[in-house]
C-alpha cells in the first residue's frame, strides 16, 4: 500500500498547488490550460488504445462494459458521490457542477491505464513501489493543472485513488495469477479508449458516459482467454475472430 498512498499524497498536494494557483490566473488562461489538457488526454489516450493487437475484442469489452455499466448506472453512482462529498464540503451540489466534473474527470484519470494496475500488483506483490511512485509524480502535476481549472473536487479524486488502487494492491495476488501480458494489452487498450472519451469532455465537444465504460476494463482479460475457443467456433463458421 506504499506506492498507493505516496500517489495519494500527491494528488492532495498537487491539487492543493493548482487551488492556490488556479485563483491568480484570469478565466480565458485556464480555458486555455483545460484546452491543453483535453488535448494532452486525447494523445495518451490514443497511444494507449492503438496497442489493441485485436480491435474486435476491444470493441466487444467496450460494447459489453457499457451495458452493464448503465444497467448498474455506474456513471450516476460516481456523480453522486462527488455531489455528496461536494455536500459535505460545501453544503450545497449541483448536478452539472465544477466540483462534481473536476471529481468524476480525476478519477476516471488517475485510475485509468496500466501503470494503476501493474504498479498496484507490483506494490501488493513484492513491496516495490517504483511504478506507482513514477505514477504519483505524474498524477501530482496532473491534479496541479486540473485543479487550477477544475476545481476543489480534483482533491477529492485522492479518495478514488485510494480505494480502487489500494484494493488492486491487496488483491494483487489473485490478479497476478490470471493476467496475462496479452490480458493486460487489451486491458490498457480499453482503458485507453475510455481515456479518449474524457479528453472529449475536456474539450466539451461530447460528454461521453465514461465510467459506464468501466466493466470493460475486466472483460477484456475475459474476452482475452476465450478467444481461443470462440475463434474456433467463428472458424466453422467462416468468420474468423482473429486472422
Amino acid at each position: 500500500m506504499v506506492g498507493t498512498l505516496i500517489n495519494v499524497a500527491t494528488v492532495v498536494a498537487g491539487s492543493g498547488a493548482g487551488l492556490l494557483v488556479g485563483s491568480r490566473l484570469p478565466e480565458r488562461i485556464r480555458q486555455t490550460v483545460l484546452s491543453g489538457l483535453g488535448l494532452i488526454t486525447l494523445v495518451i489516450g490514443m497511444s494507449m488504445a492503438l496497442q489493441t493487437r485485436n480491435p474486435l475484442l476491444m470493441l466487444a469489452s467496450l460494447l459489453l462494459g457499457g451495458v452493464i455499466g448503465e444497467l448498474l448506472g455506474l456513471e450516476e453512482r460516481l456523480q453522486a458521490l462527488g455531489r455528496y462529498l461536494e455536500t459535505r464540503v460545501s453544503g450545497h451540489s449541483g448536478e452539472g457542477s465544477a466540483f462534481v466534473k473536476g471529481f468524476v474527470t480525476a478519477s476516471l484519470v488517475f485510475c485509468v491505464g496500466p501503470m494503476t494496475i501493474l504498479g498496484s500488483i507490483q506494490d501488493g506483490l513484492t513491496g516495490n513501489y517504483t511504478l506507482l511512485a513514477i505514477k504519483a509524480t505524474l498524477d501530482g502535476f496532473a491534479s496541479l493543472a486540473f485543479s487550477a481549472s477544475l476545481g476543489i473536487g480534483v482533491m477529492f479524486a485522492a479518495l478514488t485513488v485510494l480505494i480502487y488502487q489500494g484494493a488492486l494492491t491487496l488483491g494483487a495476488g489473485l490478479v497476478k495469477a490470471v493476467l496475462t501480458e496479452a490480458m493486460i494489452t487489451e486491458m490498457t487498450a480499453v482503458g485507453g479508449t475510455m481515456i479518449l472519451g474524457i479528453g472529449l469532455l475536456l474539450l466539451d465537444l461530447k460528454r461521453v458516459r465514461v465510467a459506464s465504460f468501466l466493466p470493460g476494463l475486466f472483460i477484456a482479460p475475459i474476452l482475452v482467454a476465450l478467444a481461443p475457443t470462440l475463434n474456433a467456433m467463428l472458424v466453422r463458421l467462416g468468420i474468423p475472430l482473429t486472422p
